[in-house]
């Protein structure tokens, strides 16, 4: 049965806010990496947006306490999406653009949709699969572009690309995990507050222990920054998208993967000056496409468990 049109129309702003958002939010990124060191801009990220999440439940009414069992569940999410998701991508960025990491996470609907099959029970249709291996094509078109382009054989470009393919296979797992029983019967805030409260302080853990006792050179332009990053780009959309993961299932939420690059490499081609080839160009459209068939708009507006 398909969700009432005032549910639906919720569910796609809320769809459309965190494209949008998040699409913005690669470039913020990069630019907070020249003033602090990576694994501490993470770590101020989540620690402010934890005390937003808390507020935020408390303001709603949610009961903060959870029994042991979801707690270490919230610990784990954590870990996984909020300390070795983002201290990945944080990495990436020193060694690509942003737009490119924007383009290679667009391939997350794929371990989205294939650990759901395997943990969810989803099923994944012959269209997905024909879908993800245009996108992957077209990605690796891209990859071809970056690693040509890059000086020095392009090494850089290549540790890039695996850093965020790591990001990538640790934020598909938070995103199934929020497809579980044990997070359906948490309340959305409370288990998210928790979760980026276990990332910050692994953030700050791995911080002090890679790269010592944080010194910071920030301007007023770093400090906004950090404060869009954890108010909009977490505070508000995590809750937003997690739930949607739980309403539409994990591969149909990851379609905001399809636009988020959209946005993502206009705006590095603005920002960052990034030089769009034939062969660039060509990946992107062809990765757009697999990911536009892998899943269409009518089964990523439905809450069936079918996927694709």
């Amino acid at each position: 049965m398909s969700a009432p049109p005032v549910h639906r129309a919720r569910a796609i702003g809320a769809f459309v806010l965190v494209t949008l958002i998040w699409g913005s939010t690669w470039l913020v990124i990069k630019d907070q990496i020249g003033a602090i060191a990576p694994a501490w801009a993470v770590t101020g990220r989540f620690t402010l947006a934890a005390l937003g999440m808390f507020a935020l439940a408390l303001a709603r009414g949610e009961k903060l306490a959870l029994p042991g069992q979801t707690m270490a569940f919230a610990a784990v999410l954590g870990l996984c999406q909020f300390f070795a998701n983002f201290q990945l991508v944080y990495r990436a960025e020193q060694h690509i653009t942003s737009g490119l990491v924007a383009v290679i996470f667009a391939l997350l609907l794929v371990p989205n949709t294939l650990f759901a099959r395997l943990f969810v029970g989803a099923e994944v249709s012959r269209r997905f699969l024909f879908g993800s291996v245009v996108a992957m094509a077209g990605i690796a078109l891209l990859m071809l572009h970056e690693y040509r382009a890059a000086p020095a054989g392009g090494s850089a470009v290549m540790i890039g690309i695996a850093l965020t393919g790591l990001a990538v296979l640790c934020a598909s797992t938070a995103n199934v995990m929020q497809a579980a029983q044990i997070a359906r019967r948490t309340n959305t805030l409370a288990l998210i507050a928790w979760a980026m409260a276990a990332g910050a302080a692994a953030d700050a853990v791995y911080a002090w222990a890679s790269v010592g006792a944080p010194t910071f050179d920030l301007g007023v332009r770093q400090i906004a920054g950090i404060v869009y990053l954890a108010i909009m780009g977490s505070v508000v959309t995590f809750p937003l998208y997690f739930t949607l993961i739980r309403e539409w299932g994990p591969g149909p939420a990851a379609y905001s993967s399809v636009l988020i690059p959209v946005v993502a490499m206009g705006l590095s081609t603005l920002f960052e000056g990034y030089r769009w080839s034939a062969l660039a160009g060509g990946g992107a459209v062809l990765a757009m496409i697999g990911l536009l068939i892998a899943l269409s708009p009518k089964q990523a507006l439905s809450p069936s468990r079918k996927v694709g």
